[in-house]
């Protein structure tokens, strides 16, 4: 194996699903997390159908499970444990409650997996990547990280968790070749929006209604961007929106006739 390897956290849907197909059809050897066993062999088959050449592993575990993480780590063969690229892009939000009303089972949920689970896949992988002298660690957060908006209190603060982690860790390796990017998307049409709502589809697509909104395929493009950077630069972060969004809380929207 000569080709790059990256390791895609969350990589059945969105955001994660896209990566894979963009470093797939660069010719990078991918190593593929999710939690749903049927929808990861779903992904790799379509992902060897469409790239004859590609090379997948699977990486079978939630990575709000730290020990399920080690396990996964621990099975890897030599040959792809040499992790070039770590793209930790699972997480979610759950509901658009008041945070006096919202539900503690959820938060926990969201924050095992925005926070701890990001922070556990970092410690995991990052010091092989110090011993070779190479790697590059991308954080997917958001520009809801920035400031709090209504609705979403707790989730901002997971993704302005990640913003601090990433420059912490920039920090940490200052005196290595490793790279941290925070990637920082604003409105992003996936499968996200739908868990938000806890299911309702249409609630997802009204959100959505008189804008043009990012795609999967467009953050891909912008990770590889990043990823794909002379060795001597470093993309600390991206914050990246649709054309008609300002700021978290700020957009226009056609009205719709």
């Amino acid at each position: 194996m000569d080709n790059k390897i990256v390791l895609i956290t969350g990589a059945t849907s969105g955001i994660g699903k896209a990566c894979a197909r963009k470093f797939a059809k660069e010719g990078w050897d991918l190593i593929l997390n999710a939690r749903n066993a049927s929808k990861l062999e779903k992904l790799i088959y379509e992902l060897e159908v469409e790239f004859p050449k590609v090379v997948t592993w699977s990486f079978l575990c939630d990575v709000r499970s730290r020990k399920k993480i080690e396990a996964s780590l621990e099975e890897l063969p030599p040959e792809w444990a040499e992790i070039d690229l770590l793209i930790n892009n699972a997480g979610l939000v759950i509901g658009v409650d008041k945070e006096f009303e919202g539900s503690l089972d959820e938060w926990d949920i969201m924050i095992d997996t925005n926070i701890k689970g990001l922070l556990a896949m970092t410690r995991l992988v990052v010091p092989g990547m110090i011993e070779r002298g190479r790697g590059h660690v991308i954080n997917i957060g958001s520009i809801a990280g920035d400031a709090a908006y209504p609705g979403g209190s707790v989730y901002c603060a997971t993704k302005a968790a990640v913003k601090a982690l990433s420059d912490g860790l920039r920090i940490d390796l200052v005196d290595t070749p490793l790279r941290v990017t925070n990637i920082k998307p604003g409105m992003v049409e996936t499968n996200f929006s739908v868990v938000r709502y806890r299911g309702d589809k249409e609630a997802a697509d009204n959100f959505y209604k008189g804008i043009r909104p990012l795609t999967g395929d467009d953050i891909a493009e912008t990770v590889y961007f990043a990823a794909s950077a002379p060795e001597h630069i470093q993309i600390a972060e991206v914050l990246l929106m649709p054309t008609n969004q300002a700021t978290g809380t700020i957009s226009y929207k056609k009205k719709q006739e």
